[in-house]
């Protein structure tokens, strides 16, 4: 799924099917994508609002096991994948750069690097999925993965006992002690421009969560027909 212009020289799309979520069906270039059109916006606690229009594609084309407001709401989370790099590079690595020296050395050590992360937020998926109020978003990775090494150092937990706790040690580390809610993003991203580190913090920058409202547009003109593919 990935963002399309809007403006006069965006891509032509001919709308093929149209359904009852406001989304449609479209050819780009030789595939068929499902097209979602929406207006995002966010308003903060003293009335201030931004809004904006969005133009998705997808190769998700059945709008009941994908229904186009949950999507663009996923989309609007897109951003939070650079945590998630952020938690290979300088939390596990620790901003070491990778030991092997030969292609396939580097490929054995990627592998090993995803499924330690794998595991680790599995562990995190289960603990928070305990509770069906809490927001997954609201585990600590940093905290799961030292309690993850305090368990490898002093050989504790060993797999002896016959019945499976799905929250584990590491788990109950992270409902000990969890994150505030995740704000979204309200701003757009910079790019082409070098970013200090230093800049991105300090009592200017706003770390508030603040709720984002999903209008989708429909064209009312075209006939919604009830049948999916």
């Amino acid at each position: 799924m990935f963002r399309l212009k809007t403006t006069s020289n965006a891509p032509r799309l001919n709308r093929v099917l149209s359904f009852a979520d406001g989304s449609w069906l479209a050819w780009h270039g030789p595939t068929l994508v499902r097209v979602l059109d929406a207006q995002i916006t966010v308003t903060t606690p003293d009335g201030t609002t931004r809004s904006e229009a969005y133009r998705l594609i997808t190769t998700l084309l059945h709008p009941g096991k994908a229904p186009a407001a949950a999507l663009v709401r996923l989309y609007h989370q897109r951003w939070e994948i650079e945590t998630a790099f952020y938690e290979l590079k300088s939390t596990i690595l620790g901003g070491r750069v990778l030991r092997a020296r030969t292609p396939d050395g580097v490929i054995q050590e990627i592998y090993a690097l995803l499924t330690c992360y794998q595991l680790l937020r599995t562990a995190m998926t289960d603990a928070t999925n305990s509770d069906a109020r809490l927001d997954p978003d609201r585990a600590s990775f940093t905290i799961a993965l030292n309690t993850a090494r305090d368990q490898i150092t002093t050989i504790q937990q060993t797999r002896h006992q016959t019945a499976i706790d799905l929250i584990g040690v590491i788990g109950a580390a992270v409902l000990a002690d969890l994150l505030p809610a995740r704000r979204p993003r309200t701003r757009q991203r910079i790019r082409k421009r070098a970013i200090s580190k230093y800049n991105a913090r300090g009592p200017a920058i706003d770390h508030k969560t603040y709720p984002i409202q999903v209008t989708l547009t429909t064209d009312r003109e075209i006939l919604t027909p009830t049948s999916t593919p």
